[in-house]
């Protein structure tokens, strides 16, 4: 388990550092998510399927389709078009494929290994996740919240255009 680890490590920081030198922010996106992905894998091989879960639900899926409206309201304009055209061609999709192969093959093999069950710290319920959220660190998230929006309250204000401003 150790080795797979490893490897989901190296594909979350490989992903990020592409998601950060993507030119193109749906490619960064892209990226971004491979990412989430491979944290949900750690989350799974450290035996927190739960939490494993709620990284694929809430971030991959929920936030980083919020960021993806807020990229493509931003983006408008002519240049957009050609952008969208280059961003569906398959060559695109290789580099965030092939990182998604590696994480599908390092799941499919912790699961017939060992599972998540005889991980180092035993499982982690959601019952536990639940009384640290609400226990101590209950400042923390709300922190994390209240940075949340703000980043929402700025993405407004920057995406926002005056009237007679060209698009």
């Amino acid at each position: 388990m150790n080795a797979l680890f490893w490897l989901a490590a190296a594909v979350a920081v490989l992903s990020t550092a592409l998601a950060i030198s993507r030119p193109s922010p749906v490619r960064g996106l892209v990226y971004f998510v491979v990412s989430l992905l491979a944290v949900a894998v750690i989350f799974f091989l450290l035996g927190a399927p739960f939490v494993a879960a709620f990284e694929v639900i809430l971030y991959a899926g929920g936030i980083m389709v919020l960021f993806l409206f807020a990229v493509m309201l931003l983006g408008t304009g002519p240049d957009a078009v050609a952008t969208e055209r280059q961003a569906l061609r398959p060559r695109t999709w290789l580099g965030p494929a092939a990182l998604g192969l590696v994480l599908l093959a390092e799941l499919v093999v912790a699961l017939v290994r060992r599972g998540a069950a005889a991980a180092p710290g035993g499982m982690v319920g959601p019952e536990r996740v639940g009384l640290a959220l609400v226990g101590p660190y209950l400042l923390a998230v709300e922190i994390a919240s209240m940075l949340l929006v703000a980043a929402l309250v700025g993405a407004v204000h920057l995406g926002r255009r005056e009237e007679g401003e060209p698009r």
